[in-house]
C-alpha cells in the first residue's frame, strides 16, 4: 500500500466514523493515529461525550472485533486476562480467553480497577501478548486499546501509575459538541424509533495490517530527528516539571509524526507534522512540581512552551 492509498483509507475510515460520532475530524484523525503507529490511546473527558461510541464505531469501521471490558473495583486480572478451566472429560485444564482477546479493547473507566487488575494490560499493550499461569498467548493482530477515563470522578478510582500511563501513544479528550453538534444529536434523539446510523466496515484485518506498515516507510530527515530529539530533552529542564518525558516517549513522537504524515498523504514528515502531535503524544507523559499543580500550569501549556523554545529545522 503507498501513501496515496492510505491517505485515501485513512479519510474513509474517518468519514465512517464521522458519521456516528458527532466530533471534531482532528481528535477522530489523532485516534486513527493511534492505530497507525501501532500504539493506544487514552481518553480522558465527562460522562456523555461519546467515548464508548467512538470505541465501537472505530472498530466496526476498521472491519476489526471488539471488546469491551468494564473495569470495576472488584475486576480481577483472569476477569481480563482469561483462565484456565478444568474439563472433566478429559481430565486437563484448558486455557479459555479473555475479553482482552479482540482487535479493539475498550478498557472503560480504566481508573476504577485497583492497580493489579490495571497491571494486566501492560503486557498486552506493551507486548501484545498475555502470560496465565506460566503460559503466554498471543494476542490478535492487530491488537489496539483505548482506554477512558472521568477526570471530574475520584470517589473509587486508582490513578494510572506512570509507567502505564507512558504506554499510551496519545491522550485526548471529545470534548462538547458545538452548537450544531448539539443540535444533530437532539435531531438524532427525535427519531430514536427509526434505525440508528451503522457503521459498515470500510477495511479488514488484512488491510489495516497493511496500512500500519505504512508510516515504516516515510522520511524523516535528520534535522527533524534532532528536532523531535531536542523537543523530548527540553521537557526534562523546564523547572516546573518533575520529570520529563522518556525515551519512550520520544520515540512515540517519532512514530506519532510518521503517521501523521500518511494521514495528509505525504511521504516525508515536516516540523508542522511534531507540532500537530505533540501536544497529545507527550503533554499525559510530563510529572509536574507540586507547585506547578498547585499554580493550575497544565501540562499541555508546559508542552506549548517547549516548543516556542526549541528551533524549528528548515526544510530544503
Amino acid at each position: 500500500m503507498d501513501i496515496t492509498d492510505a491517505r485515501a483509507e485513512c479519510n474513509a475510515v474517518v468519514d465512517a466514523v464521522s458519521r456516528s460520532v458527532i466530533a471534531d475530524r482532528e481528535f477522530l484523525e489523532t485516534v486513527l493515529l493511534g492505530v497507525l503507529a501501532r500504539g493506544h490511546v487514552l481518553l480522558e473527558d465527562v460522562p456523555g461525550t461519546g467515548k464508548t461510541l467512538t470505541a465501537n464505531s472505530l472498530a466496526s469501521a476498521l472491519g476489526l472485533s471488539f471488546s469491551r471490558i468494564q473495569f470495576t473495583p472488584d475486576l480481577l486480572p483472569a476477569d481480563v486476562t482469561g483462565t484456565h478451566v478444568f474439563d472433566e472429560s478429559e481430565g486437563t485444564f484448558d486455557f479459555t480467553e479473555g475479553p482482552i482477546f479482540a482487535n479493539v479493547v475498550l478498557a472503560d473507566e480504566i481508573n476504577r480497577a485497583p492497580p493489579k487488575t490495571q497491571a494486566a494490560l501492560l503486557e498486552a499493550m506493551a507486548e501484545g501478548q498475555v502470560t496465565v499461569d506460566g503460559d503466554t498467548h498471543q494476542l490478535p493482530r492487530p491488537f489496539f486499546v483505548i482506554a477512558t477515563q472521568n477526570p471530574v470522578e475520584q470517589a473509587g478510582t486508582f490513578p494510572l501509575p506512570e509507567a502505564q500511563v507512558d504506554r499510551f501513544l496519545v491522550k485526548r479528550s471529545i470534548g462538547y459538541p458545538d452548537a450544531d453538534g448539539e443540535r444533530e444529536l437532539l435531531q438524532r434523539r427525535l427519531g430514536r424509533t427509526e434505525r440508528s446510523p451503522s457503521i459498515e466496515p470500510v477495511l479488514d484485518g488484512d488491510r489495516v495490517r497493511a496500512l500500519r506498515e505504512v508510516p515504516e516507510s516515510v522520511r524523516v530527515d535528520d534535522d527533524l530527528v534532532t528536532y523531535i530529539a531536542d523537543i523530548a530533552r527540553e521537557t526534562r529542564t523546564r523547572n516546573r516539571v518533575d520529570v520529563g518525558v522518556s525515551p519512550r516517549g520520544t520515540q512515540r513522537l517519532l512514530e506519532a509524526a510518521r503517521a501523521r504524515a500518511v494521514v495528509v498523504g505525504r511521504d516525508y514528515v515536516t516540523p508542522d507534522d511534531v507540532k500537530r502531535v505533540a501536544g497529545p503524544v507527550l503533554a499525559h507523559r510530563l510529572v509536574l512540581t507540586p507547585d506547578a499543580s498547585v499554580d493550575g500550569t497544565s501540562k499541555a501549556a508546559i508542552v506549548e512552551q517547549v516548543l516556542d523554545s526549541v528551533s524549528v529545522p528548515t526544510l530544503e
